[in-house]
């Protein structure tokens, strides 16, 4: 099955997709819509974001049914949460013997019809999509751009698809840059021209048990890269260096481009500081850039992201200092995307607080402390207050000194039960919620406990109707963040204060 090709002209090709509401699904659906695919799809009932995205194409999922599949149905995308074996639409397609390809192996199938550019690492891999494509927008090039999230100024879309694109002649490069994920090593299927390596460090234990099992496939998916193609990689990350070098020992007909304080060449971070909101950094290429997301890890996102869209634009045989003006507004246009430090509402409370409510998808030790630094330098005025989530049992527990250790930056702490994953079980691990607030609590003056999420309502509200103190006099920062779901006690406080979001 891994050996099925889509064909690289997708005008006319009727395509279904089982699972389409899933966020990589939909956003696939996305792209192959703009190149002129006919796509059905079925999925569960239930309402998701992804509804709209798809209500916009005229698209409507379908029910699970046998019925789904048509005779003028080519072929079938499935995601990896439907065993082929179980769900009746791709029962009936094997039935018929319809070509069925996983998402990651339809997504490495197109990838493999483009000049293809893989954004990969443990952080910062939506962000560094989304920046990317967002600056790709302002450039003459063909490009589409697949994030794994939704991304504000794509048009709060997952994806971007350049107006170049229904007008490229055979002849033309057609630019591909997608999030590519580690997990189970889906990104192999991908087949990159360029890659981005934001950061490597232990992750995803029930699948990487050691890191130099995650790290090792970091290598490989880099040796996919074609005789002189680039390597992008963060110099500031020890586990980005390491892995960037045992692939140079393997592979010396990559281009290795770093990029960060430590790197040298084009993409060197010269300085760096916080003005009105507003990031501001020069790299040796290009001085004055400006991004309007908090945080030092955006910083190295952003210079990620302008060096691949220089590199891009160099292998369209364009010089990038001609489009430096297109690049920095690029950035500027960037405000984030869904989960990713995503404003999503502010109010007064009953007492005159000003209270600003930020929800993160933050679920790693590093991402907690990174995010948690930008917030306090970007928002200096502001009491903050986190209430996080911790994201499977096998992840806890690997990392459990690091996520105690990881809010430093909060004011004041809220902890909850841990958010399991299907793929566990329970009963093989010996920690809860409470295990990592007992530990929290050696690291962090402030520390508190609700094993439900929603049962902190009533502390929150009370802690936000407080006076912050003199220390900030601009109110508060209530963030919720983490892989689960306790981005409902943010949405349920400002429903509270009758706020519409």
């Amino acid at each position: 099955m891994s050996d099925i090709r889509l064909p690289q002209d997708l005008r006319g090709v009727h395509i279904h997709f089982v699972g389409i509401k899933g966020t990589g699904m939909a956003a696939l659906v996305e792209i192959f819509h703009h190149n002129g695919a006919v796509i059905t799809g079925s999925d569960v009932s239930e309402r998701f974001y992804t509804d709209e995205i798809l209500e916009k194409l005229n698209l409507k999922a379908l029910e699970f049914s046998g019925k789904n599949i048509t005779d003028d149905i080519q072929y079938v995308i499935y995601s990896s949460a439907y065993k082929i074996d179980k769900n009746p639409d791709l029962i009936e397609a094997v039935r018929r013997g319809i070509p069925c390809l996983l998402y990651t192996q339809a997504l490495g199938s197109y990838s493999a019809g483009a000049y293809s550019c893989g954004v990969c690492g443990v952080h910062g891999k939506t962000s560094t999509t989304g920046l990317t494509g967002t600056i790709l927008k302002e450039l003459p090039v063909a490009a589409q751009t697949l994030a794994g999230s939704i991304i504000n100024s794509f048009g709060a879309t997952c994806t971007y698809t350049s107006p170049m694109i229904k007008n490229l002649s055979e002849d033309s490069k057609k630019y591909f840059v997608a999030e590519t994920c580690e997990y189970q090593r889906h990104f192999m299927s991908f087949c990159p021209q360029k890659i981005i390596l934001t950061s490597v460090e232990s992750d995803h234990q029930d699948f990487y048990p050691t890191y130099e099992s995650i790290r090792d496939a970091f290598v490989d998916y880099i040796c996919r890269l074609p005789s002189g193609g680039e390597l992008i990689y963060c110099a500031d990350d020890p586990g980005a260096v390491e892995t960037a070098g045992i692939a140079a020992k393997k592979r010396n007909d990559i281009v290795m481009i770093p990029y960060g304080v430590k790197a040298d060449g084009d993409f060197k971070l010269v300085s760096s500081a916080v003005e009105n909101e507003c990031q501001v950094f020069s790299c040796s290429l290009i001085p004055e850039l400006k991004i309007t997301v908090p945080g030092k890890h955006e910083v190295l996102d952003a210079l990620a992201a302008t060096a691949l869209a220089c590199r891009i634009l160099a292998a369209d045989k364009k010089n990038p200092l001609d489009y430096v003006e297109q690049i920095k507004k690029g950035l500027l246009n960037f405000t984030g995307g869904k989960r990713r430090s995503e404003k999503i509402g502010s109010f007064k409370t009953s007492s005159g607080n000003s209270v600003l409510v930020i929800d993160d998808y933050g679920h790693h030790p590093t991402a907690i402390k990174t995010t948690l630094e930008g917030y306090r330098q970007f928002y200096k005025g502001r009491k903050i207050i986190v209430d996080f989530m911790s994201h499977t049992y096998s992840r806890t527990q690997s990392l459990l000194k690091e996520f105690a250790s990881s809010f430093e930056n909060a004011d004041v702490v809220v902890l909850h039960k841990i958010y399991a994953s299907a793929r566990e079980n329970i009963a093989d691990f010996n920690i809860t919620g409470k295990t990592l607030y007992e530990q929290a609590k050696l690291y962090h003056k402030d520390v508190n406990y609700f094993e439900e999420i929603l049962d902190a309502v009533p502390f929150v509200k009370n802690l936000l109707e407080q006076n912050p103190g003199t220390n900030y006099p601009d109110g508060y920062l209530l963030v919720t963040m983490g892989a689960g779901d306790n981005w409902k006690l943010g949405k349920t406080i400002i429903e509270s204060y009758g706020v519409n979001r």
